[in-house]
């Protein structure tokens, strides 16, 4: 890590080679205002230029009861105090308000790098949001989820529901949460398609499971796991026509990679071991387009 990027409410540790372990760490419960959510997307979006080599990252918290409470509402009143007692100009700093925080927390999906999610405890209202951003989400035995915005007079905006209908295999059931704001378990944020796996126990046991999948992840060809992640989502947001055209495309050029090479002469061993992967390049911005911590 950078010796100049200093981080308030994020911890940032690389526990197995190639793997990022980023670790919410806003005390009492992870309340989310707006020096939050810019460290946030200043972690993700510099991942590569932090944090060297990164191949495969794993969200979590690091407060043992709680993944994320929500948003802070002080900020947000603290906000409201701030705006003009004209409608229209109020709306104005609102939306840029809401854009920048939706484009926060959206960061981990323009990560080039896999994004697990590995959720525990409480895990409310804008905890979906943010895990709805990322790639793969675990969760533990004892998370208690709700969609919570409702309860306090105000439609989720931050990215649940653009989302919920691509990552839930259950759209009524997602309605329902949605509309209701009541508390679901890691059972049913399963049976709804939210997380891919319940692992029994809490923080603990979901990050130790977790890392181990960041680390089978960060063993394979950076090149086309980066690719997978690109095409996925783009495959998200467009037609079946449109996706494969795009990934001809992409692939005319990644198709020349040395790693199929490597990947190949690997496989007709049977040796089993790891390939050596080169890295792929880090995209040093100038420092105008540098987040500001």
């Amino acid at each position: 890590m950078s010796a100049t990027v200093k981080l308030n409410f994020i911890k940032v540790t690389k526990p197995r080679e190639f793997v990022v372990h980023v670790q919410l760490a806003r005390e009492p419960v992870n309340a989310f205002h707006a020096e939050f959510w810019q460290e946030y997307a200043a972690v993700f979006d510099n991942m590569r230029e932090w944090y060297g080599d990164v191949r495969a990252v794993v969200l979590s918290s690091s407060l043992p009861n709680v993944f994320c409470a929500g948003i802070d509402f002080d900020d947000l009143l603290d906000l409201k105090k701030s705006t003009s007692s004209d409608a229209a100009r109020t709306a104005m700093v609102l939306r840029r308000y809401v854009l920048a925080f939706q484009a926060a927390m959206s960061s981990p999906e323009r990560c080039p790098v896999p994004v697990i999610a590995a959720v525990h405890g409480v895990a409310y209202g804008l905890a979906v949001d943010l895990i709805a951003a990322c790639d793969i989400r675990y969760a533990a035995s004892n998370t208690r989820f709700s969609i919570k915005e409702v309860d306090v007079g105000l439609a989720p905006d931050i990215g649940t529901l653009a989302r919920l209908r691509h990552i839930s295999s259950n759209a009524s059931l997602g309605a329902e949460l949605a509309y209701t704001a009541r508390t679901f378990s890691a059972e049913e944020a399963f049976n709804l398609g939210v997380v891919s796996r319940v692992v029994e126990g809490g923080m603990d046991e979901v990050v130790r499971e977790t890392l181990s999948l960041a680390e089978e992840v960060a063993r394979k060809s950076p090149v086309a796991v980066t690719g997978t992640k690109h095409l996925l989502i783009h495959a998200r947001n467009h037609s079946v026509g449109e996706n494969l055209e795009y990934t001809a495309t992409w692939n005319a050029s990644m198709l020349q990679t040395e790693d199929i090479l490597k990947a190949v002469l690997s496989a007709k061993s049977k040796s089993h071991k790891d390939v050596n992967f080169e890295p792929l390049p880090t995209v040093i911005l100038p420092p105008a387009l540098k987040p500001k911590l």
